[in-house]
């Protein structure tokens, strides 16, 4: 019976001593983050900017950068940046493609939660 325990124990040791690792190695990730979204411009077309409130948004990751994402794919959206601090949605839109309805619908249709307000035309956008 004493050697079946020693037996045993040195297993034991064996084991521990083989699968107890100090040294792990973290696994590293790079993510790049676009803050905006720009596209090529059409020489011949006429660009508004754009900028609007967008209330109900409660997090920068998922509700700002999802809406930002949705404004960017549209035809006919040069640049769309949503910040989610000051609840600002700055868009450069062709006008032929885009207008301030569309830019609403679009908002609106992501999540009910989200409203826009405060739409204006700008020259320039706001730092």
């Amino acid at each position: 019976m004493k050697t079946i325990t020693y037996i045993l124990g040195i297993f034991l040791m064996a084991f521990v001593v083989v699968n107890c690792k100090n040294s792990t190695n973290p696994e590293v990730k790079t993510i790049e983050v676009e803050t905006a979204s720009k596209k090529e411009k059409d020489p011949n077309a006429t660009y508004a900017k754009a900028e609007f409130t967008v209330d109900g948004m409660t997090c920068a990751i998922g509700c700002a950068a999802t809406i930002e994402k949705k404004i960017a794919k549209m035809e006919g959206v040069t640049y769309a940046k949503v910040d989610f601090d000051k609840r600002l949605a700055m868009v450069e839109y062709d006008e032929a493609k885009v207008n301030p309805t569309s830019l609403e619908n679009t908002v609106t249709s992501v999540a009910d939660i989200y409203k826009v307000s405060d739409m204006k035309t700008v020259e320039d956008f706001t730092k």
